[in-house]
């Protein structure tokens, strides 16, 4: 069973920056795409960006400007520079890579990481 690695996660003041990182434990065939969500207490989880094999990206409005997603899908690793961090940016994030087993297109989801933005 593949499992997505992260790490980077934490606590930073607002203003600062922390860098995500994700990476498969081993090869996902079909990938198509890879980025990351987020889910604060009582909220649903949200997309933040997202990075096709293509290179195509995608950003949440609320961050557009401040973080920066990249990554070697074909090493299955993402990255997620978050810069001028705000509180409301509190929340687990956790990584996800979209790929197709043959049949269907399918997700595989990490386990979270904390960010903590204080004021």
């Amino acid at each position: 069973q593949v499992q997505l690695v992260e790490s980077g996660g934490g606590l930073v003041q607002a203003g600062g920056s922390l860098r995500l990182s994700c990476a498969a434990s081993e090869n996902i065939v079909s990938i198509y795409a890879m980025g990351w969500y987020r889910q604060a207490p009582g909220k649903q989880r949200d997309l933040v960006a997202t990075i096709t094999s293509r290179g195509s990206t995608n950003y949440a409005e609320s961050v557009k400007g401040r973080f920066t997603i990249s990554g070697d899908l074909a090493k299955n690793t993402v990255f997620l520079q978050m810069n001028s961090l705000k509180p409301e940016d509190t929340a687990v994030y956790y990584c996800y890579a979209h790929y197709n087993n043959g049949f269907t297109y399918k997700n595989y989801w990490g386990q979270g990481t904390q960010v903590t933005v204080s004021s």
